[in-house]
């Protein structure tokens, strides 16, 4: 059968890693610049109780699309050997299947969403068009796959540039004109279409309609407890936002997704590349422990070296953006909730990388027993401090949650040798900043040019903390970096 994969040496997975980082880094902050902007416009131009709702129904649309995988596209990406034509039609024609069932389903249940959510008309259109942009969505997979074997990152994040651009255009466009919902609407509709042409553009791949048992059976041993991984995943994050939508008014909802929202835009940022990169290049170094042990180390030190910073810095600068930005007072009930999330979101620059380090040398089956553990103790914990807090309850209930995440650490590191505490560089370093703007921000932050100023200030103070503490650890890394850039 037609291979469609090449081997990827040491040496090359190295070199294709760190072109893909700076790749993928440098573009995605082009595209977390333009939804920072997006975002700070749409939470001007529209109230709480509109974000609220594409924060649901967004959450709900999220639900239905992980009926539609059964982790074969992550199967192919883990699998050592390479992948045939055979296999990819195989993937392609069952993802489909599912795909377009979940679609009928979702068109078929909108109104009865509608009224279970207490949505109008255009809440009800709104997740009609989600549903259809999830079809378009699901016909990127192969190409992506495709991508991801050959570590070729620097190429995928083209797509989302243009998908975020027009979704971004369109949405504030519409907003600013008055449409309310109706922005979003039309706004993921264009992305979806948009972002199909992109892919298919940069990765061609022939579409074609096939099935082996024997191939489904064999991607299906990996599969099933990765997608059941991701389910458990999605059932306690976004089911569960679902059912705050119906537990809590809407404009809480909103607050809650608005501090959701900016604590985790540094992973978007940061730790969405580290995933993206690090599962398929753990798993192309999954028979070399030593060398997967390095790559761990690194993707745990970079990860957190941004991460740690600018959470810190966020979370502490947060109550003066809301005083200084006009139209912006209406989030401040937001402020505790934020902070809460600001944690888990710290810990999960460390878990993450981890999980996916588990995943690529094919213990799926112990990351599926964390994920059931994170499932249950949030759906046991978070009613009960929402009852106790209100809404705030939910983002306290992360936090703690999240301090689970050091059993983790020990299950790695009975599979592969590495040193968890690389991490006390950052650490220390994002705390010597916190402390600074703490006590010197009340008394000098009274405008947003000696708010900018305490921003540079903050940075400064960490990256000259960081050479104290780990400048061997940066200097080795930055000239693994220009060794691989000149080659």
């Amino acid at each position: 059968m037609e291979e469609l994969d090449i081997a990827i040496d040491i040496a090359t997975v190295t070199k294709r890693s760190i072109h893909g980082v700076l790749a993928l880094v440098s573009r995605t902050f082009f595209i977390q610049l333009v939804s920072f902007v997006t975002n700070f416009l749409l939470t001007i131009f529209l109230s709480p109780s509109i974000f609220g709702v594409f924060f649901v129904v967004s959450a709900a649309i999220n639900f239905l699309g992980y009926f539609s995988d059964i982790g074969l596209a992550a199967a192919l990406i883990q699998k050592k050997d390479e992948i045939t034509r055979e296999e990819l039609k195989t993937t392609f024609t069952i993802q489909q299947v599912l795909v377009v069932t979940v679609v009928i389903i979702a068109l078929l249940i909108s109104k009865w969403v509608g009224a279970f959510y207490h949505l109008n008309n255009a809440g009800i259109f709104l997740f009609q068009a989600l549903a259809v942009a999830f079809f378009l969505s699901s016909l990127k997979t192969i190409p992506s796959i495709i991508l991801e074997r050959h570590l070729f990152f620097q190429k995928l994040v083209i797509p989302q540039i243009v998908e975020t651009v027009v979704f971004s255009v369109v949405a504030v466009y519409l907003a600013v004109k008055g449409f309310g919902v109706t922005s979003f609407t039309i706004a993921v509709l264009a992305r979806g279409l948009c972002g199909v042409i992109a892919m298919y553009i940069i990765s061609p791949w022939k579409i074609g309609i096939g099935f082996s048992k024997q191939t489904a059976k064999r991607l299906l041993s990996f599969g099933v407890p990765f997608q059941l991984n991701s389910f458990l995943a999605l059932f306690k994050d976004d089911l569960f936002i679902a059912y705050l939508g119906k537990a809590l008014p809407i404009a809480a909802v909103g607050y809650i997704g608005f501090a959701q929202k900016w604590a985790f835009a540094p992973l978007r940022l940061i730790m969405d590349n580290v995933v993206r990169i690090t599962f398929p290049s753990f798993s192309r170094l999954q028979h070399d422990k030593e060398t997967l042990s390095k790559a761990i180390e690194k993707s745990i030190f970079a990860s957190t070296l941004f991460i740690f910073p600018v959470i810190v810095g966020l979370v502490g600068l947060a109550p003066y953006l809301i005083k200084l930005i006009p139209k912006y007072g209406k989030w401040e009930p937001a402020l505790l909730s934020l902070g809460f999330f600001g944690i888990n979101a710290a810990i999960a620059s460390i878990s993450t990388p981890l999980v996916n380090a588990l995943n690529a040398i094919g213990q799926i089956k112990k990351t599926l027993y964390l994920m059931i553990f994170w499932t249950l103790i949030t759906w046991i914990l978070t009613p009960i401090l929402i009852f106790l807090l209100g809404f705030n309850g939910v983002a306290i209930a992360s936090a703690i949650i999240s301090l689970s995440s050091v059993i983790v650490i020990f299950m790695v590191k009975k599979y592969v040798s590495f040193n968890p505490f690389i991490i006390m560089y950052p650490f220390l370093a994002s705390a010597i900043m916190g402390i600074f703007i703490y006590f010197v921000s009340p008394f000098v932050i009274s405008n947003l040019i000696n708010l900018f100023l305490i921003i540079i200030l903050s940075a400064v103070i960490y990256f000259l903390a960081m050479l104290i503490f780990a400048k061997q650890e940066i200097t080795s890394n930055f000239q693994l970096i220009l060794n691989n850039l000149k080659q």
